[in-house]
């Protein structure tokens, strides 16, 4: 029992320390016991694990998945309905959708799968109302939308954001640019390829101590935080693209809406009005880093109704042919491609060639 008290005395043991270059040591130590605890605290112990409860995770379809999170009665539901036209339950009171319910939206070429998840309230990270079942499948998502009410007040952001933090995602946020390697001994080696405001190497062997790892390469090429490092150490963090969607806008005036379309990652729609559902997807399309490739059969027009879409960061000609069929890549003898990434069209590639946006591909075999 007492482990689960402990969270609750740290943060204050944390306030009542003067912040100063003697006590970083100090606090960088006590946020790595934070953040242990906190892991012990998703993870379910192992033991006899009775029924599982009913499947809340959806299988993956489309090229892409985003995940609607946000608080109860704030529109999700409404949002999913009228962009996928998929019904999902809309009534008037709170936790009115009770399980994940999935909708597929095509847009430019792309399947998008939607997915309009339970609502979550404050404590969720530490499994209040089914809390940690929604944000484990937001964790799979490739965008987040936190869908927020206009009128309601900006904590709720905050609390959002700090419930899916506890779980380890991290919102529009890069990788900390920390190389970690655990070796077998040579003791700690660290290194720093620019000035640290914050780590030395005494505070990141009080902080791998914690974690009980005495022989490591440490390598800091950004100026990092005590947290970037207990993130990398950690390393079951997930980086994902998010967007607030304010709802409700049809209940506000002209002037307030100004005032909000300044806010970053966010935009401004009305799910019952259906206002603003362009820039929502166009936004959606942006974070979400996809490239379309169109195929082209020999001797015909390139199909530009159905590109293959690949993720910005596999776009080689190899992922291509392996998002198509695995058997594709061994009977490859070169491809034709037209389009940005090559010099001139049409141009005789290999499989390691990285393409871009709207390039064309004959795949030529042998």
């Amino acid at each position: 029992v007492s482990g689960h008290f402990e969270p609750v005395i740290e943060p204050t043991n944390m306030a009542r320390t003067q912040k100063n270059k003697a006590t970083s040591n100090h606090l960088g130590l006590l946020k790595a016991r934070l953040a242990k605890m906190r892991r012990e605290l998703i993870t379910p112990k192992g033991g006899s694990g009775g029924g599982t409860g009913e499947g809340f995770d959806v299988a993956k379809t489309g090229d892409a998945r985003i995940g609607f999170v946000g608080f109860p009665s704030v529109g999700k539901s409404t949002l999913l309905s009228n962009l996928a036209g998929v019904y999902s339950e809309v009534a008037a009171y709170e936790f009115t959708t009770l399980t994940t319910v999935p909708g597929v939206i095509r847009y430019k070429g792309a399947k998008i799968q939607l997915l309009d998840l339970p609502g979550i309230i404050e404590g969720a990270k530490d499994g209040k109302g089914r809390g940690r079942q929604v944000i484990a499948v937001a964790r799979t998502c490739n965008l987040i939308l936190i869908v927020l009410d206009v009128l309601k007040p900006l904590g709720h952001k905050k609390l959002i954001e700090h419930e899916l933090e506890g779980f380890g995602i991290r919102l529009n946020k890069q990788p900390p640019n920390i190389g970690f390697k655990k070796k077998d001994k040579g003791g700690i080696n660290f290194t720093v390829t620019c000035p640290q405001s914050e780590l030395d190497g005494d505070a990141v062997k009080s902080i791998l101590a914690e974690y009980k790892i005495h022989n490591a390469d440490i390598t800091l090429r950004s100026d990092s935080t005590a947290d970037d490092l207990i993130d990398v150490v950690e390393g079951n963090r997930v980086y994902i693209p998010c967007i607030y969607v304010l709802n409700k806008i049809d209940q506000i005036s002209i002037e307030e809406l100004d005032i909000i379309y300044k806010v970053p990652h966010c935009v401004p729609i009305s799910a019952h009005s259906r206002w603003n559902f362009d820039d929502l997807l166009e936004k959606m399309w942006d974070y979400l880093h996809l490239v379309r490739i169109y195929t082209k059969p020999k001797g015909q027009l390139p199909d530009y109704t159905s590109p293959v879409v690949l993720p910005t960061e596999h776009t080689a000609v190899e992922d291509f042919c392996l998002k198509i069929h695995k058997s594709l890549l061994k009977e490859l003898k070169y491809a034709l491609v037209w389009g940005a990434s090559v010099k001139h069209n049409p141009q005789k590639v290999g499989k390691d060639h990285v393409m871009e946006d709207e390039d064309v591909i004959q795949l030529v075999k042998k």
